[in-house]
Order: C-alpha cells, then sequence, then structure tokens
C-alpha cells in the first residue's frame, strides 16, 4: 500500500479527498498545517505528497522547501489560486506537478499515479550495482547515471529531484537536437499532462541552475526561440577561446 502524505488546513476536503484516495488503494496520513506536515514527513518518508500551498504555520511554500532539502519524494501542489507567481515558485523550490483547484479527481488521481511510477522506476533502477555502462550519458561536462539516478557536472555531483533529472535526461539523450516543448512535455509529463509551457519553462530554469556556471547565459541548455530547447554536444564558448 502506498504510504501518502495529506497536506490541506480545510477539514471538509481533507475528509474527502482522505476518503477518496483510501478507497484507490492509498494509506493516507493528513497534516492540517506546515509544522504537522512537516513533523509527519520527518517521522516517516512518504513516498507521495499532496500539499495544499495555502496552509496555517509554515506556508506550503516553505515545506516544500524544506523537503526538498533532504529528498526526493514527489510533491504535488493543491492551490486554490490562480496567481502564476505563487504556482512557479512551488516548482521552483522543487514541486514536482501542481492541480488547481476545484480539480477533477479523475485528474488528481492520474497525476498521482504518473508521479508514483516515475519516482518508483528511479528507485529500481538506482538499486544494484555496478551501474550498465549504456546508463551513463555524458556531454558537454555532464554526467548522468540513469540507474543510479545521479547526475555529475564538470566532477562535481549535483541533486536533482525527479522531474528535473527526467527533463535533463530526455535532452541529453538527443544532444544536439532541438526538442520542442510539446515533445519534452509529453515525453516528461505524459501525453495526458493538463497542465501549460510554464510548467516546463521553470523546470528548465531550475536545471539550468545545476548544470551552468551562469545560468542566465546559458552554454549546455540553449534556448531555440520559437523552436524549443536543445542540449548542447560541445562547448561552444570554449571552442571560440
Amino acid at each position: 500500500m502506498t504510504d501518502l502524505l495529506l497536506v490541506e488546513d480545510d477539514e471538509t476536503q481533507r475528509e474527502a479527498l482522505s476518503f477518496l484516495l483510501g478507497r484507490e488503494g492509498y494509506e493516507v496520513r493528513t497534516a492540517a498545517d506546515g509544522a504537522a506536515a512537516l513533523a509527519e514527513f520527518n517521522a516517516r518518508e512518504p513516498e507521495l505528497i499532496l500539499l495544499d500551498l495555502m496552509i496555517p504555520s509554515v506556508p506550503g511554500t516553505d515545506v516544500c522547501r524544506r523537503i526538498r532539502l533532504t529528498s526526493n519524494v514527489p510533491i504535488i501542489m493543491l492551490t486554490a489560486k490562480n496567481d502564476e507567481a505563487d504556482i512557479v515558485l512551488g516548482l521552483e523550490l522543487g514541486a514536482d506537478d501542481y492541480v488547481t483547484k476545484p480539480y477533477s479527481t479523475l485528474e488528481l488521481l492520474a497525476r498521482c499515479r504518473r508521479a508514483l511510477r516515475r519516482y518508483r522506476t528511479a528507485g529500481a533502477q538506482g538499486a544494484g550495482s555496478p551501474s550498465d555502462p549504456a546508463s551513463v550519458i555524458e556531454v558537454n561536462g555532464v554526467r548522468l547515471d540513469s540507474e543510479r539516478h545521479r547526475v555529475w557536472v564538470d566532477g562535481e555531483e549535483v541533486n536533482l529531484p525527479l522531474r528535473e533529472f527526467s527533463l535533463l535526461e530526455e535532452l541529453m539523450t538527443h544532444a544536439g537536437r532541438v526538442l520542442t516543448r510539446s515533445q519534452l512535455l509529453e515525453r516528461v509529463w505524459g501525453a495526458d499532462f493538463y497542465g501549460d509551457t510554464k510548467t516546463l519553462d521553470v523546470h528548465v530554469r531550475r536545471v539550468r541552475s545545476r548544470i551552468e556556471a551562469d545560468p542566465t547565459s546559458p552554454v549546455r541548455l540553449v534556448t531555440l526561440r520559437g523552436l524549443g530547447y536543445r542540449f548542447e554536444e560541445f562547448n561552444r564558448e570554449a571552442d571560440r577561446s
């Protein structure tokens, strides 16, 4: 049974969602505020977190940030806000996905299943040793081990949450080729993704912050305006020097 942590301050919504998720086979633990959410997480790390942004004591964005310091567990934000800035902030702090209230229960369950599939696949690939050489990609100073879910940049290991890792893996697998936004959304988020391209753009910024010396002037993960993104096979800046 999947251990899921639901963080929701509205009692009616919390109880209704707990019932729905329990019926779907999840073992649901709940928290009504940020402090309780962190205590539940520290007591036993769940496999999935549904996190309302607007919660008392410790804001949802701070809960997300603190969890991301130690864990790659999938986090799906639940938010009633239509303010793009709040959604973008949550994604930038490491959330994997978001659902805006009122949401379709079918949509929410689909997103939960998809997040868990990716998380478990990454965990299964990280088990055992040594890594299959075919699972290791090295391009332009970045080394990615898909079996162990590990990334090194210029020899230094960096930690990437699951969605950022999947995005980087897709781009590096097709290094030198332009991938459109729609291609990346379908391959990394799935064909049934309900969101929009700002989710992708935020994750691209986060990946750049981890692999670029200067994320504002990227030399590895570049934008092709009007087309999409490309992971450069060679350091063109170094070639010009």
